[in-house]
């Protein structure tokens, strides 16, 4: 699309080799992602956020390839400047007749004026959102058209995508067609200092009542203490149009939504009720990036978290929070939960992808299932469903890995409800509610605990044929035989450092079991 719009200007476009990108300098600027302040939020939270920032920012300041002058140490110099990965050299006396038709980025890298050279990425853009305004417009005119509808929303969000990565492809220096880190750093640049000014803003302006109390890349989290819902939208607008009125066209800060209650949890994780508009009765439940959302879990947590978070918003009473989680960890425990809910599904990359000794249970499963049948082994990017059952103690975690069908199947193997609750359940519970000061773990501490021993015959109390009963799938935890204690497996550590002694007790409670037995024969026969 750049191309086209550059050829008819004759401009030539540059293709860097390895070496050449590998030479450019490294970029010095990031967006500003603040460090929320963690906490739940009973008051209205605004959040608003900037319509296309980056693209806004090529347009109004004309940044591109074809506009930049280069860094204004440099400029006037009779040295050539590094641009990209090539270099520029402007005279001085055509940087005289410009001195008024410049604009400097935060960086310090000069571009001239739209008045004087409209760029090729700023026509290009302007172009591309100017379209997306017009099939939005006539989205509104064939809403009754479900089919046009689906067709025209793919098409608008095609070329919102389009011109959000125009600055990736400017600051691509790894692996881009024309990177060039001036260009990149600049919008950067220009985009945190629009977001900090506008931040200040915010947190200056009296009548308001309102603070930032989160800031992501081109959106801000503005906290209202004692703000109704109807004083958030009326405030959040005009926090809009103040910060629009202080930017050049077309960079425009537009009103999100209203969060009533809400937590922010860490950078890229929130959860609230939303809001989007003022005559919206129910709240809608919106997360980001916490494992509600996330697809590397099993169901079980995310419908938990879930039920847990509305719970808290809608009663405020964390009692019955309480109550319910206890009842779900007793549910698994007591083998209730349905294994549908606590069934993982892990991305199999492929055998040759994963480095050797790489503990994933995606590869482990595909291996065993190959060890069966070599036509078993899933494609690549299919998600490989797995389970994980009770062992040993002290076998790896990896071993414990099952596929759904296996369970099913075998009568001895059950699901590990002590790794789910500990390790899966409770940890996301957990970092959510500390930032209101309870302790989930201690709720699955006052639990009385429950074990469960498998059964292991089949139909009739017989035993399945081919199947091997042994003791240890009735216990979860072994004893040393001479002192009783814990241990891994047979005959403790500390016991075997001392092989007299463990002769002399197992030989002496071979002799009692001995007699123990006779006494027993004497009273019944066999």
């Amino acid at each position: 699309m750049m191309l086209r719009v550059a050829k008819p200007l004759n401009y030539i476009p540059v293709t860097p080799s390895m070496q050449q990108r590998a030479q450019q300098r490294a970029p010095q600027c990031i967006p500003l992602v603040m460090e929320p302040e963690s906490r739940f939020y009973s008051n209205s939270v605004v959040v608003l956020d900037f319509q296309s920032l980056y693209p806004s920012i090529v347009i109004a300041y004309n940044y591109c390839f074809s506009t930049c002058l280069g860094h204004v140490d440099s400029l006037g110099t009779p040295d050539e400047f590094k641009f990209g990965c090539t270099s520029l050299r402007v005279p001085p006396e055509l940087l005289h007749q410009l001195r008024n038709d410049i604009t400097v980025s935060p960086s310090g890298i000069a571009f001239v004026k739209s008045s004087v050279r409209k760029g090729v990425l700023p026509s290009m853009l302007e172009e591309i959102l100017n379209t997306r305004i017009m099939v939005k417009q006539s989205m509104k005119n064939y809403k009754q058209d479900k089919a046009l509808m689906r067709l025209l929303h793919a098409r608008q969000l095609g070329l919102k995508l389009i011109a959000n990565v125009t600055f990736g492809y400017t600051s691509a220096n790894y692996s881009g067609r024309m990177p060039s880190v001036e260009v990149g750093d600049s919008i950067v640049h220009k985009a945190r200092e629009t977001l900090e000014r506008a931040i200040k803003l915010v947190n200056d302006t009296k009548k308001w009542g309102a603070r930032v109390v989160y800031g992501d890349t081109d959106s801000m989290f503005v906290l209202l203490k004692g703000a109704t819902k109807e004083q958030a939208f009326k405030i959040g607008q005009e926090i809009a149009e103040a910060v629009t009125a202080t930017n050049p066209k077309p960079v425009k800060l537009k009103f999100e939504k209203v969060y009533l209650p809400c937590v922010l949890q860490t950078k890229k994780r929130y959860v609230g009720y939303m809001y989007e508009s003022l005559d919206q009765k129910e709240p809608m439940f919106d997360a980001k990036g916490i494992e509600t959302v996330r697809r590397d879990g099993c169901p079980a947590v995310s419908k938990i978290l879930e039920r847990s978070i509305k719970l808290l918003f809608e009663t405020r009473d964390i009692s019955q929070v309480k109550q319910f989680v206890q009842r779900q960890c007793v549910k698994v425990l007591d083998g209730r939960a349905s294994m549908q809910d606590l069934i993982f599904a892990k991305e199999y990359r492929g055998s040759g992808s994963y480095r050797p000794g790489a503990c994933v249970p995606a590869l482990e499963l595909t291996r065993r299932m190959m060890g069966y049948d070599r036509r078993l082994e899933p494609r690549v990017g299919e998600r490989v469903p797995y389970v994980i059952v009770y062992g040993m103690p002290g076998v790896p975690l990896i071993q414990l890995v099952r596929r759904p069908i296996e369970v099913l199947q075998d009568p001895s193997l059950r699901l590990n409800a002590t790794y789910y609750i500990t390790k899966q359940i409770l940890p996301p519970l957990g970092r959510l509610f500390q930032l209101i000061g309870v302790d989930v773990f201690s709720w699955y501490q006052e639990l009385p605990r429950i074990q469960k021993a498998s059964c292991t015959s089949g139909v009739g109390g017989e035993e399945p044929t081919g199947r091997k009963g042994t003791i240890s799938q009735y216990f979860t935890t072994l004893h040393c035989p001479v002192c009783d204690e814990l241990t891994q497996l047979g005959v403790c550590s500390r016991c075997r450092a001392d092989p007299q002694r463990v002769a002399v007790t197992l030989y002496q409670d071979m002799r009692q079991w001995d007699s123990q037995q006779e006494q027993l024969l004497k009273v019944s026969p066999p």
